[in-house]
């Protein structure tokens, strides 16, 4: 099954055991890659079970296993041409989104009203 149809829980297990295979094919234990990451054992522990932990110790782990650069297939740097940057960089950035409101008139008002 695709990554992307996994509810969260499963995922966690998928990536988890992923993770396991990728440690056991670098011949390291758990332990050897907690230190390596600077982790402690049973944070490492409960990633490779399917278990939620940190960002960071993420991040640390891989790290450790020399895959870090594979975010940049998760999240690659867009690249602009020259003037693609320069057209982005002169053009005003909106500070914050507001939706457009429509103010109504009270119903049956009309400009010949005295009242």
């Amino acid at each position: 099954m695709p990554l992307d149809e996994l509810r969260d829980p499963a995922l966690l297990k998928e990536l988890g055991a992923r993770l396991a295979q990728i440690r056991i094919q670098t011949r390291l234990t758990q332990a050897e890659l907690a230190e390596r990451a600077g982790i402690s054992l049973p944070t490492l522990t409960r990633f490779e079970n399917g278990a939620s932990i940190q960002l960071s110790n993420f991040l640390r782990i891989l790290r450790a296993l020399d895959l870090l650069g594979s975010l940049e297939l998760v999240f690659p740097q867009s690249e602009l041409s020259p003037i693609q940057l320069l057209e982005q960089q002169q053009q005003e950035k909106p500070k914050r989104v507001r939706k457009a409101t429509q103010k109504k008139s009270p119903a049956g008002w009309t400009w010949d009203d005295p009242t």
